[in-house]
Formats: structure tokens, sequence, C-alpha cells
């Protein structure tokens, strides 16, 4: 990591050429937001929508990855969406990137219905009254339903996607059976489930990864396990590090 400006830092991915601005003392995206970004799988010339961008990282990927592509991003925190702007100007992707700052319950004042072929979002971990909450307003606004909850989440995607388009999501692999009802309860078919573990033999999943079908059949392919570490209180695994570069 070097040192940026001011109150910010910048991380680097894919060995310095995209550059994110974050927050030294805010809400900083980790692992999570990296899986997802590399877990859509987009077609060339596809529009993509991200939900809740903070700092644009995911956003930021999936147009340096995938060069066809339009992405857009929206995000409630005004000081987040400011550094989400600058980040995609930094990276001169602002002819493919745009940001915006709104609140993600409120989508019709942003977008025309089912205008995005993919959608992409990293939701709030935490339920109300359960868990510590950051002392860090940012962070605890990022972390925990205090904006909005999950089902206000797969609204504004089902909203925005449109029929036959893709909605991926990551989420504590302990929640699962709560994001597979909501994303059916908002017409979002499950049809790829990635679990991911910290490292191989540990005793259950840490997250999931799932990929969901506007108006899709229900049908879903479980992927094989990904694992952040090559072993316990080991170093990145490769598959890790690969996203990275």
């Amino acid at each position: 990591m070097k040192a940026g400006a001011g109150l910010c830092s910048n991380d680097s991915l894919f060995n310095g050429r995209l550059i994110c601005r974050q927050f030294r003392q805010g809400y900083r995206f980790s692992v999570d937001a990296v899986l997802a970004a590399h877990f859509l799988k987009p077609r060339h010339r596809d529009t993509l929508l991200d939900l809740g961008c903070g700092s644009g990282i995911i956003a930021l990927i999936l147009a340096y990855r995938h060069p066809g592509v339009r992405v857009a991003g929206i995000e409630v925190q005004i000081e987040l969406a400011a550094l989400a702007g600058r980040n995609v100007l930094d990276n001169n992707l602002a002819d493919r990137v745009r940001i915006m700052h709104g609140d993600l319950r409120r989508m019709e004042e942003f977008i025309p219905a089912e205008s995005f072929d993919g959608v992409v979002c990293n939701p709030p971990y935490g339920q109300p009254g359960r868990g510590r909450i950051s002392p860090n307003g940012q962070r605890a606004r990022a972390r925990h339903e205090i904006d909005t909850g999950l089902d206000d989440i797969l609204r504004a995607a089902s909203f925005s996607v449109r029929n036959r388009g893709s909605v991926g999501v990551v989420y504590p692999a302990r929640r699962a059976a709560a994001l597979i009802a909501a994303l059916k309860g908002r017409l979002l078919e499950p049809k790829r489930l990635q679990p991911v573990y910290s490292y191989p033999g540990s005793p259950e999943a840490t997250l999931v990864l799932v990929e969901a079908v506007k108006n899709g059949g229900e049908e879903v392919r479980v992927q094989a396990p990904f694992y952040i570490y090559r072993e316990r209180g080991g170093p990145f695994s490769d598959a890790l590090l690969k996203l990275y570069r």
C-alpha cells in the first residue's frame, strides 16, 4: 500500500495497473468485494450495476477486466460516492463507469426499470441488534443493515436487472438460507453457488457466492470450493492471489 494524500491511502490491484483510493479510517473494501467482482461473468457490451458501491472497487475491477462493458455504481454515503467518482477518474474509466449518489431503496428515481444486463452486490452482513457495531459511522453503515436490509437490496437488484439478467451476491455462508429465500422472493432464481472456505479442511464455509437469474428456471449448480488461504494460519492461496494480479 502506498500512502495517499490527506485522509486517504491508495491500494493497487493487477500489479499496480488499477488504483483504488480508500479512507484510512472509514470503510475499506475486503476480499469479499474482490470475490464478487470476479464471480459475475458478463458478456461483451453488457451493462452492469454495483449496488452500494462504496469506494467503487467492484465497478473498477469489472471495467478493468472486461473492456467492453459499461458499469454504474450507486452509493448512499456521499463521501464514499465522491471517493468512488475520484477513483473512476484516476483510473481513466470515466467513459465506461459512472457513479450515482443516492438511496437504492428509490432506484426508480435514478434509472428505468430493467435497464441493466447484470447486477452485483456486496451487502452489509450485520443484522440489526446483533454483533458489535463499529463506532466509525461509515464502517457501521457499510457493514450493518442500518440504511438498507437484504430485501431492500434485492428489490433494487430485481428492479434494475432485465428479464433473464444475472444478479451476483456475496454473503455469509451462515445466512445462505435467508439469502436464497430472499432472492426467490424477488423472482431471482439461484443458478450458481460457490462456497468460500478459509483454508482446505476448514470445518465450514465462511462465505457463499451466488448468481441468480431473474425469472430463471429452478436449477442450481454448486461449484467447487474457493479457499482464501493455502492452509490454516498460512499465506493466501494461489487462487486468491490470482484475483489481485
